[in-house]
């Protein structure tokens, strides 16, 4: 069932969270709140499916909860961790990271947590500070990071609406 309220960013400023960075805060919980519901009930079996060869549903959860913790390792200044590389590389593997619907939704949740404590704590006058990507240290900033956060994962929860109600309308 969608929630009657209106979007997150149209409810009002988030508590202690910097205002530079409300939108990304309100885009990750808004990400959370249509993935809850739109997995609400979704059959397990067409949980790896992949309609017109197109990314499971189970690929972009658990995407989503692996980008948002690269990502945000990157604003903190860190590399990746042999944990994080690894699920990476298992993206996409049924055999591996949460693959039950219920899972990778809490994943993805625990995520947005930990994503949100990091904004709360982020001091604003950081922002525009040099951040590198990946072992190339590609260039960025602290804000251009928490901006591709928010986008990459309303661009991948756009992908899911689809893919989610594709598999649906094909039950």
């Amino acid at each position: 069932m969608k929630s009657k309220q209106p979007e997150v960013w149209l409810r009002g400023p988030l508590d202690d969270v910097p205002a530079l960075l409300q939108p990304v805060a309100h885009a990750l919980l808004q990400a959370r709140e249509e993935i809850t519901d739109l997995m609400n009930g979704f059959p397990e079996q067409a949980l790896w499916t992949k309609p017109a060869s197109l990314a499971s549903p189970a690929f972009h959860l658990q995407h989503l909860t692996g980008v948002l913790d690269r990502l945000f390792t990157y604003i903190r200044q860190e590399q990746l961790s042999q944990r994080q590389l690894d699920y990476l590389a298992a993206e996409g593997n049924p055999n591996a990271n949460s693959t039950n619907v219920a899972g990778l939704v809490q994943s993805f949740s625990n995520q947005i947590d930990l994503a949100l404590v990091q904004i709360k704590t982020q001091d604003p006058q950081t922002l525009i500070e040099f951040r590198g990507v990946g072992r190339a240290q590609l260039p960025s900033t602290v804000i251009g990071l928490y901006t591709h956060a928010a986008e990459h994962t309303m661009r991948h929860l756009g992908q899911l609406l689809v893919t989610v109600g594709v598999l649906r309308h094909q039950a």
